[in-house]
């Protein structure tokens, strides 16, 4: 019972977080869901299907958690519950650092400022390093394979959206601010030499 209860309280407050943001938003009019908007080609299927891959994700999380079945060791499922709570935190640090310039997807019509302070000092990406790490924790606490699949899946499609629209945008929108910013900060987790 205690797992299901973490898993809860973590969904509340991770998509709390996610739905809250983009209502603020949307009363100072701002469109934050850019997912496949204005896209074409390669980078429109890589945002929908990066879409798609987390709406399943979250339903099998959903399932799985109220299903509740899980072979799991205790140490496994306790590691998960860890590593689901530190992705809810990461999550909601990126988006509160980002204020006014966090889009779900990209939006070559909105201008924003090129974020690089608090956990962006040690993350590039920490809002999907939040989801990697509360799908994986979710996976650990109430393994089974269809979650394992989708877990997979979506962690895939995020890093795609990261390398082949999230990067390329940057590198057009904010050029050598956002080369040097690369330079210093890793990827998903650390500081660069």
């Amino acid at each position: 019972m205690e797992f299901k209860l973490i898993s809860i309280t973590v969904l509340i407050a991770f998509y709390g977080c996610y739905f809250v943001k983009m209502l603020r938003q949307k009363k100072q009019g701002i469109q934050t869901d850019q997912i496949g908007k204005g896209k074409v080609g390669f980078v429109k299927f890589v945002e929908v299907t990066m879409k798609v891959a987390a709406v399943l994700v979250f339903v099998a999380g959903f399932v799985s958690i109220f299903i509740g079945t899980s072979h799991s060791p205790v140490a496994v499922r306790v590691m998960g519950a860890v590593i689901s709570v530190a992705g809810t935190i990461i999550f909601i640090a990126a988006v509160l650092t980002m204020r006014d310039s966090w889009r779900a997807g990209v939006s070559k019509t909105d201008r924003t400022e090129l974020v690089t302070n608090g956990i962006y000092q040690i993350s590039r990406n920490p809002a999907f390093l939040g989801f990697d790490l509360l799908y994986i924790g979710t996976l650990l606490m109430f393994f089974n394979w269809i979650l394992c699949i989708l877990t997979s899946f979506a962690v895939i499609m995020y890093h795609l959206q990261i390398v082949n629209v999230e990067e390329d945008f940057l590198l057009a929108t904010f050029g050598n601010e956002y080369l040097q910013y690369r330079k210093k900060v890793c990827r998903y987790i650390g500081r660069k030499r």
